[in-house]
């Protein structure tokens, strides 16, 4: 009796040698309290992707191509869901029904070939399916040989500018006069618009997700974008490629307008320069611009007269930045973000106005500009101020490459100097 006892208590000798190197299980409820950590965490990750209205969300196209781009993401998404239901089940029941309880070794066994030669064809298929529906939706995208308008869109560190040549397309009688503007891609709406994306020093990745999908920004390299607004709004983005300090500060929107008001924006943004009434702070800030910010700032018509010869004031970030450019700011209060759409020129009252006004509405309250009443001078006033304590530029930011600065310097102007500038800043539009 006591010699059969002994051979059912004795243990295969592999499962005695695994059992010595195993380290000693935490009790039961601290396992219990570390996985059902690890599942509120989940479901809270899961639950932070589900917020409605968030400004960068591939789940709710505005444009055609982002229609093609969900049309293709929801089905594979359902599929992968159900596919990781059926292995977390699957590996789940393995790991309760199959625990090691001390029992004797399995006998060893090679397989079933039936089910491995299922379980390799089934997922074949499946990716026979997405991938044929991927190949056509990428092609799908590249088109352009539909596009009605043209727009030159150039990332560098850390900024977007926006370049629209003259061309018969976009709005009635076409754009005459070339526009150059930054970090808000002004388009027509229901109007299919080719994007030249290319950039001026490191790779950058331009991105609006309610209106389209990434294209990569690559030095000496065209890459073409389609895109389309369903309807007047504005669509944040993000460059969704590492490219140095400020990179999370590297933003943009894509506003659309219907054609009266987009034909409205291109009127105010080609309009003849107005300078400011003489004997007033603005005129002052001017004076002040043309001293310290136009060698890399333009402002389209600013001029000098000296003994009756008018010249115009030309800048040259060329000399001074390694990009080469600095944003213009010729009409900088008809946008509502500067700086690479990273500080809001809006209050937050005002934004969130212009950001939840109807299609109907949107139009009237964009083309209004920073009026007085909504301008956020604390942003503009501190960015003057000391521009890399803002947005990192360098990671010595009085460092210079070949006497050339990487964004913004800090420029030491006295507050009486900034005044004027604001004041200046604030007429153009």
């Amino acid at each position: 009796m006591s010699e059969r006892s002994d051979v059912t208590r004795r243990v295969h000798p592999l499962q005695e040698a695994e059992r010595a190197v195993q380290p000693q299980q935490a009790p039961r409820s601290r396992r219990a309290a570390l996985l059902g950590g690890v599942g509120v965490a989940t479901l809270a990750a899961l639950l932070a992707g589900c917020a409605k209205d968030a400004p960068q969300d591939t789940w709710q196209p505005a444009g055609e191509n982002a229609r093609k781009i969900d049309n293709l993401q929801e089905p594979v998404f359902l599929i992968a869901g159900i596919v990781g239901v059926i292995v977390f089940a699957t590996v789940g029941y393995c790991m309760v029904r199959f625990r090691d309880r001390g029992q004797d070794m399995p006998k060893q066994t090679h397989g079933k070939p039936a089910l491995e030669i299922m379980l390799t064809i089934i997922p074949a298929i499946i990716l026979l399916f997405v991938g044929v529906f991927t190949v056509s939706t990428v092609f799908a995208l590249a088109k352009t040989n539909d596009t009605e308008c043209i727009v030159n869109v150039t990332g560098q560190q850390w900024w977007w500018e926006y370049d629209y040549p003259a061309q018969p397309g976009c709005m009635p009688g076409g754009i005459t006069t070339p526009i150059v503007t930054s970090g808000e891609l002004v388009i027509p709406a229901t109007t299919r618009v080719l994007l030249h994306v290319t950039s001026r020093d490191v790779i950058h990745s331009f991105w609006i997700p309610k209106l389209n999908g990434k294209r990569d920004a690559v030095p000496g390299r065209d890459q073409t974008l389609r895109m389309e607004a369903d309807h007047p709004g504005i669509y944040d983005g993000q460059c969704t490629e590492f490219c140095g300090l400020s990179h999370a500060r590297m933003r943009m929107a894509a506003v659309s307008l219907n054609s009266a008001d987009f034909t409205t924006w291109v009127t105010n943004q080609t309009a003849a320069y107005t300078a400011p009434q003489e004997g007033t702070l603005a005129a002052t800030g001017q004076s002040t611009f043309i001293s310290q910010c136009s060698r890399c700032h333009q402002v389209n018509g600013l001029s000098t007269t000296t003994d009756g010869v008018t010249t115009p004031v030309l800048s040259n970030p060329d000399q001074y930045i390694v990009a080469g450019a600095a944003p213009n700011l010729t009409n900088l209060m008809t946008r509502t973000t500067f700086a690479g759409a990273t500080f809001d020129l809006l209050t937050q009252e005002c934004r969130d106005r212009l950001y939840n006004a109807t299609p109907e509405e949107f139009g009237q309250l964009y083309l209004q500009g920073v009026t007085p009443d909504c301008f956020e001078e604390a942003n503009l006033r501190t960015w003057i101020r000391n521009a890399p304590a803002m947005k990192p530029m360098y990671a010595a930011p009085d460092e210079t490459v070949d006497g050339k600065y990487r964004g913004m310097p800090h420029l030491n102007l006295t507050e009486n100097q900034i005044d004027e500038l604001i004041a200046y800043l604030q007429e153009r539009k």
